[in-house]
């Protein structure tokens, strides 16, 4: 029998790699993982560039609002200023935080860490390339019986003249100092969720995007009700628009689009998709399948085409969510090591998977778009409810709510779950519970809403708005 250094060796230390290696050491498997020198650190881009430090920034541009609102309940004197240094101070507080559970975490769990470039060089080798106490490069050779890749993704910026001055999502936490014109270029999740937070925070923000409409994927209604609200906070959202190129000024950065204006901004952000992150893994020298963006093709136990070797998360570019290579990493877990005993093996659907982006205001959905809906069940029934919220008929705000059920007709099944409004994520993960257990428009309509509250809209729903 072959003796190896490791059962399993975990290349990335993000989500699903933390979360792997530590439930394979808890059934009392010999696990390394190897962080990747030069990235974001334990916790991966979730933790360190992405949903915790994006939500806090949400957080914090917030208040701007709710100063401001708070006028219409009676509330007086001078609103306070955005003290720029201090948010970030604190960010990078509770960043360092959670940095340090998930390295106790794995500690505790028997999780041998290593800071290190993992290389694959065999279907059990990797070589580990570290940095010893004098700066100068060293290597270690390990073995494992099973190898995992949860190395993520990292942002894609295209080829144009300029692209050294712009800057990702990964830089954009820290910039120094507070930008008050910020480009966004971009029209995904991301761009909008960026281009909400600095506009609140006080920022003059234009976002470009080279698409007819933001949000591509999401259902049509919902991306155009968001884009309208955007627009009315402040946003400059300029459709059909793209950079031709960048240069840098003395009053900034002169960024010139197609048809030739130029938008002046002291930063600018692309946020124009994430590739798989793979270099210099030697994915190649084992003859790993990848796909046209280099992502990591698995199979539905998440083996690779050579068979020790696994891969979970953003790395295999399905479907980009903390909480789905966090399911993922538990499947690769229970087939390898077993499930937790007395319970089955795990397995992971893609089902009514629900999502929040955090816009302002906030997007909840889970299920089908319309238009997906429509194509998959032919016959639907829509039911939608648009409305100001009890709480800014004080606060002055002219922000609207927007509530959607796309409901299969012959099976009565809700199929789709969309909303926009102050907090839509928290709102729409309980009935993704209630979708995903297969609940009827019939069993929402007996369902008694709470009162008053935006959610109670889901259930009280009757007239449909087209067939």
């Amino acid at each position: 029998m072959a003796s190896f250094d490791f059962d399993l060796f975990v290349i990335g230390g993000g989500s699903g790699g933390v979360r792997a290696a530590r439930m394979a050491a808890q059934r009392g498997a010999r696990v390394a993982l190897a962080e990747m020198m030069g990235t974001d650190g334990l916790g991966g881009t979730c933790v360190n560039v992405g949903c915790i430090p994006k939500k806090l920034y949400s957080y914090a541009a917030h208040y701007a609002d709710s100063f401001h609102e708070s006028a219409g309940y009676g509330w007086e004197g001078v609103a306070p200023t955005l003290n720029w240094a201090t948010l970030k101070h604190n960010r990078a507080k509770e960043i360092g935080r959670l940095n340090g559970v998930y390295s106790n975490l794995l500690g505790g769990s028997g999780v041998t860490v290593f800071n290190g470039f993992a290389r694959i060089d065999g279907e059990h080798a990797i070589t580990l390339a570290t940095l010893h106490a004098d700066g100068s490069p060293g290597h270690q050779h390990f073995t494992a019986k099973n190898i995992l890749i949860a190395t993520g993704g990292t942002p894609f910026v295209p080829h144009f003249q300029g692209r050294e001055h712009v800057i990702t999502s990964n830089e954009v936490f820290d910039l120094e100092p507070f930008p008050q014109r910020l480009l966004v270029v971009g029209g995904g999740y991301i761009a909008c969720e960026f281009a909400s937070i600095f506009n609140g925070l006080g920022t003059k923000v234009t976002q470009l995007y080279r698409g007819e409409q933001v949000l591509r994927g999401f259902d049509e209604e919902i991306r155009h009700f968001v884009a309208g609200e955007m627009i009315k906070s402040g946003v400059d959202l300029r459709l059909n628009a793209d950079v031709v190129d960048v240069r840098k000024t003395a009053d900034g950065l002169a960024v010139e689009c197609e048809g030739g204006s130029i938008v002046m901004a002291d930063a600018v952000l692309y946020a124009t998709g994430r590739m798989p992150n793979v270099k210099g893994l030697g994915l190649d020298t084992v003859g790993v399948a990848q796909g046209g963006q280099g992502e990591v093709i698995v199979n539905a136990q998440y083996q690779t085409n050579v068979p020790h070797i696994y891969a979970v998360g953003d790395v295999t570019n399905r479907v980009q969510l903390t909480p789905v290579a966090l399911g993922e990493a538990m499947v690769v877990v229970d087939q390898l090591f077993g499930p937790v005993a007395g319970k089955p093996p795990r397995d992971m659907s893609y089902d009514f998977i629900p999502t929040a982006v955090f816009t302002h205001p906030n997007i909840g959905t889970v299920g089908h778009s319309e238009e997906k809906a429509r194509e998959k069940f032919g016959a639907i029934t829509v039911f939608r409810s648009e409305f100001k919220a009890l709480k800014h008929t004080l606060s002055g705000s002219s922000e609207r709510t927007l509530m959607k059920l796309v409901v299969d007709t012959a099976s009565d099944r809700v199929v789709g779950l969309h909303m926009v409004g102050p907090d839509a994520g928290e709102i729409v993960q309980g009935f993704a519970v209630a979708m995903k257990a297969g609940a009827t428009k019939a069993v929402f309509d007996s369902t008694i809403g709470i009162h008053p509250t935006a959610a109670e809209e889901f259930v009280t729903m009757r007239e449909a708005t087209r067939n």
